[in-house]
C-alpha cells in the first residue's frame, strides 16, 4: 500500500452521497457500494480489484467513490456511455437500453438523427425525454468519455448541487 488511507467523511458528507445516489438510479447496490469507497477503501478494492485495474486503479488509496458511482451505474444498466467521437446514433442505441427510456416509452428518432458532437446529440435526447419528464445528466470523469445517466427532470438541479459539494462537476461542454 502507498501512503496513508483516506479519513474517513463526516456524516454530513455520507448524507450528501447517500441522496445523489438516490436521485441518479433506484439500484439497491449503488449506494452501499459508494457507502464502502468511502468508509473501507481497502475492501472496495479488494472486491473490484480486476475492474478498478481496468481503469488504472491499482491502490486503495486511489479509490475514488464517484468513479464507483460511475461504476455502479453503468452494472445498474443506467448509464449511456459515449465516446468524444459518438453523435446521436450512438447515443440513441444507449438510451434505448436504460430502464428509464424504456418504461417512457420515449421516441428516440430524433436522438438518432442528429449529426455533430456528443453536446448536440444530448440536447436532442434532452428534447426527446423532457414530455416524460426525464433528462440527462452527464457525470464528468476527467477524460474523453461521457457517462450519461437518465434522471427525473425535477432532480437535476439538486444532482448537480450535490455533485458540486462533492467536489464533482456535471456541466458538459
Amino acid at each position: 500500500m502507498s501512503g496513508p488511507l483516506p479519513v474517513p467523511p463526516e456524516g454530513a458528507t455520507l448524507a450528501l452521497w447517500e441522496r445523489l445516489c438516490a436521485l441518479l438510479d433506484e439500484d439497491p447496490q449503488l449506494w452501499p457500494a459508494v457507502r464502502q469507497a468511502l468508509l473501507d477503501p481497502a475492501s472496495s478494492f479488494a472486491e473490484h480489484a480486476e475492474a478498478l485495474a481496468d481503469r488504472g486503479i491499482e491502490d486503495p488509496a486511489a479509490i475514488d467513490p464517484w468513479v464507483t458511482l460511475v461504476d455502479g451505474l453503468d452494472d445498474a444498466g443506467a448509464l449511456a456511455y459515449l465516446d468524444r467521437a459518438d453523435q446521436g446514433s450512438e447515443l440513441a442505441d444507449a438510451l434505448a437500453g436504460i430502464p428509464r427510456v424504456r418504461a417512457a416509452g420515449v421516441d428516440l428518432g430524433p436522438v438518432t438523427d442528429t449529426d455533430g458532437d456528443v453536446p448536440t446529440a444530448v440536447r436532442a435526447a434532452d428534447a426527446a425525454l423532457a414530455p416524460a419528464g426525464l433528462c440527462l445528466v452527464y457525470l464528468d470523469e476527467d477524460s474523453d468519455a461521457y457517462p450519461l445517466v437518465v434522471v427525473r427532470a425535477d432532480d437535476a438541479a439538486e444532482i448537480a448541487s450535490l455533485a458540486e459539494q462533492l467536489g464533482h462537476d456535471t456541466t458538459l461542454r
